[in-house]
């Protein structure tokens, strides 16, 4: 749980991308069709982590968008739809 919570934040976002980049640039590397499915797994990071999404998050029981779940953002959006919400 708490490796997803991580994952969630913008350093886990960050590292996504670049890990996905290196399977990429390795797949181009290696070559062949081991080159090519490092490629296209090297998507799978790439996409969630510049989208937000964790696909793994809904097994936990978390939301499937990360961010939602997690970080300093969650909290101050609820305590503003509160005030809104009592006026």
């Amino acid at each position: 749980m708490r490796f997803l919570r991580f994952m969630s934040t913008p350093s886990g976002r960050i590292i996504r991308v670049v890990v996905g980049g290196a399977l990429i640039g390795a797949g181009f590397v290696v070559g062949g069709p081991i080159g090519r499915g490092l490629g296209i797994f090297g998507l799978l990071p790439v996409a969630t982590g510049a989208t937000g999404i964790c696909p793994l998050n809904p097994l936990v029981g978390s939301p499937l968008r990360g961010c939602r779940a997690t970080g300093p953002s969650s909290s101050r959006l609820s305590a503003y739809t509160d005030i809104v919400r009592n006026e």
